[in-house]
């Protein structure tokens, strides 16, 4: 029996996030198949056009009995209100359902529905923290591809709604029916939920030359200790004036961003050579390798064991 997944419709939704429906479709192909039947909806039917413009053919929500419901993410978020329609829908329709999602800034309209308060979220890296001010019932995590919290599934931004949607695929049709479909749309296999977002030093970027040039110094140099006085020395500033400058202009303590530097670097290293995991510790400045897999815990919700393995299989299939 084919599993009924229902995309549901925002006016003025983002197109990229028509791509979930790939994973799908694809799937459909593999042996046994088809697996899925998916239907476009929307309040009213008919052709709905996205934010860039391009359409999409919907049918008017009426029937409740979908396996899988996922929202679609709109480009501006924050202040935006669904009709009440919309949301009576939504929340009745994921009642029935065995599991529902959202993509990007859909979960915006899940929390407007209420359905993650109380539970752990993430979306666009951009307007996570929006969203937490917005809805402070719920839990939200910027630095997430994507989160299952029980049947409630969140995505990051845009392309993160092909991690969610293998994710869902192997839940249903095991490890193997996931790793063909990434083959086939030329995909990584799969980016863990607890992956970040995004890049550390993109993160971190200082408004001042001087903030920037102790960043710099310590990216080069994560093998030494890194203390605030170095770093100052660095940024050629006094202790005091390092420590209140940096923490203004990244919204980090020095020793939390350079954490993260080391945690990124790391994660490099383990994904791209066969170091082992006591090297990379040394190399990227840990004290050991204990204190490394807490950091990993910390930052991508495993530890770097885990990482190790799925760089394997992913150069395995190669």
């Amino acid at each position: 029996m084919k599993r009924r997944i229902g995309f549901l419709f925002p006016p003025g939704f983002q197109a990229l996030d028509l791509m979930a429906t790939t994973v799908f479709e694809i799937a459909n192909g593999l042996d046994g198949g088809p697996f899925y039947d998916m239907t476009m909806l929307s309040e009213h039917g008919g052709v709905l056009a996205s934010s860039s413009g391009v359409g999409v053919f919907t049918e008017a929500f009426d029937r409740r009995d979908y396996d899988t419901l996922i929202v679609a993410g709109i480009m501006t978020p924050v202040g935006f209100k669904s009709s009440a329609p919309f949301l009576g829908f939504l929340r009745e329709a994921s009642d029935a359902s065995r599991r529902t999602a959202s993509i990007c800034t859909g979960a915006f309209i899940l929390a407007e529905a209420g359905l993650i308060d109380g539970r752990r979220a993430t979306t666009h890296w951009a307007l996570a923290r929006d969203l937490q001010r917005a809805y402070p019932k719920s839990r939200i995590e910027e630095d997430r591809i994507y989160i299952n919290d029980g049947r409630v599934w969140t995505s990051a931004g845009m392309t993160a709604c092909i991690d969610l949607c293998l994710a869902m695929v192997e839940e249903d049709l095991g490890k193997d029916a996931s790793k063909h479909i990434a083959r086939q749309m030329v995909v990584y296999h799969r980016r863990s939920g607890g992956q970040s977002q995004f890049s550390a030093l993109l993160e971190l970027e200082p408004k001042s030359d001087r903030i920037q040039q102790a960043l710099t110094y310590a990216k080069s140099h994560l093998r030494r200790p890194l203390s605030v006085d170095e770093l100052a020395e660095a940024a050629n500033l006094s202790t005091r004036q390092f420590s209140r400058s940096f923490r203004l202009e990244t919204g980090q303590s020095p020793a939390r961003a350079i954490e993260v530097l080391r945690v990124e670097a790391a994660r490099a290293m383990i994904e791209t050579s066969n170091h082992s995991i006591d090297v990379v510790a040394r190399e990227t400045g840990f004290a050991d390798p204990e204190r490394m897999r807490r950091a990993f815990l910390r930052a991508f919700g495993q530890p770097p064991q885990a990482i190790k393995r799925a760089a394997r299989e992913q150069a395995a299939l190669a």
